[in-house]
């Protein structure tokens, strides 16, 4: 019962903040104008392929994960439980969402390696966080707006530098033997409430620490899923009527907002996602205004076009309906076993951090 409000509280939030964004009456005549005007619905075709692209290449960075600790498994099977964890991301009303579905899926086929098929789930997701900021700092530092004369912008971008660095220097500091095993690694592991994290994160880097070029490679792919999307969210708003921002400052936008994915919200970020997007559209273009709503607009169409993928997942479901609708149940009925004896959910890092790769941000 309080998971479900809990859940239904999320989606309040949600859409409270879709609702506050599409209230104002600026952004009401962004949309009427939309309305009205022609398409380019050719280049909105390309944003499609282009946003397809960057979520497949998820599939293919995961299935260089899983193969990498040797585990049975197939580029097959990547994209059908890719593609059924992304649709997850939009219609889960529960607990289960695509990263913990996923988790579930391959620890099951691998019941004497549980450990090592959570770890590539668990860093799969860790690193098309990083990388996510990694690309935001080198649009940042090639545009300039690391020393913007908007200070709002400019303490956004400067957090997002400080952010990288630290997670290059913890990233240096784990590769160091002694600081995941032994008594260090212990002492994280204990830490309320957090401890179970920390204890799969470090986990998986003991585990692929030897693999170190397998995860440089899956890096660079998350360098290419990030891109894909910043020119897709470019496209979509080239092929909408209104002003369009240059293409370098989408490569700051989209991925300091697809950040807003380690929110626990629905759909992964949706309202936090829009209100960002729209805030920085009318700030990052250095001498090139942008109207109120403008940024709003192109959400909905970049939405729109996510929905859209997510309908492939649509077609595994009914290719399988029995045993997805098994794995999600026992999904749930381990995440209720372990709320009742205080330990980590099988497979799941948090909530919140689990359900970071998104539907929007794509990571």
């Amino acid at each position: 019962m309080n998971k479900t409000l809990l859940n239904l509280a999320k989606f309040g939030i949600s859409f409270g903040l879709i609702a506050y964004l599409v209230a104002d009456p600026d952004n009401r005549e962004a949309f009427t104008k939309l309305a009205g005007q022609p398409k380019d619905w050719a280049t909105l075709a390309l944003a499609w392929l282009a946003c397809l692209s960057a979520v497949m290449l998820t599939f293919v960075r995961w299935y260089i994960l899983v193969r990498a600790l040797d585990l049975p498994f197939s580029m097959k099977d990547a994209f059908r439980l890719g593609f059924l964890g992304y649709l997850l991301n939009f219609v889960s009303l529960g607990n289960v969402g695509g990263d913990l579905f996923k988790a579930v899926f391959i620890a099951r086929e691998q019941p004497g390696r549980r450990a090592e098929a959570v770890a590539t789930v668990v860093l799969d997701r860790v690193i098309g966080l990083y990388m996510l900021f990694v690309l935001a700092s080198a649009a940042i530092i090639a545009t300039g707006l690391w020393n913007t004369q908007l200070e709002q912008i400019r303490i956004i971008c400067q957090g997002t530098l400080l952010a990288t660095g630290m997670g290059f220097v913890a990233i240096l500091i784990l590769l160091i033997p002694g600081i995941t095993q032994g008594g260090f690694s212990g002492f994280l592991e204990r830490v309320p409430r957090v401890g179970p994290l920390f204890g799969r994160l470090l986990g998986a880097i003991r585990l692929y620490r030897q693999r170190l070029d397998r995860l440089l490679l899956a890096a660079l792919l998350s360098l290419g899923v990030h891109s894909l999307s910043s020119l897709g969210i470019y496209l979509v708003a080239q092929g909408l009527p209104g002003e369009v921002p240059p293409m370098a400052d989408h490569f700051v936008i989209v991925p300091l907002a697809m950040v807003t994915g380690v929110l626990p919200l629905p759909m992964n970020g949706l309202g936090a996602f829009e209100g960002v997007v729209d805030f920085l559209y009318r700030h990052v273009p250095v001498n090139f205004p942008v109207n109120v709503g403008r940024g709003l607009a192109v959400c909905v169409g970049y939405r729109a076009i996510t929905l859209l993928i997510a309908m492939v997942g649509v077609g595994y479901y009914l290719a399988s309906r029995r045993e997805v609708v098994e794995l999600i149940h026992d999904a749930e009925a381990d995440e209720i076993g372990s709320a009742n004896t205080g330990r980590a959910p099988r497979g799941e890092m948090t909530e919140g951090a689990m359900g970071a790769e998104p539907a929007v941000g794509i990571r």
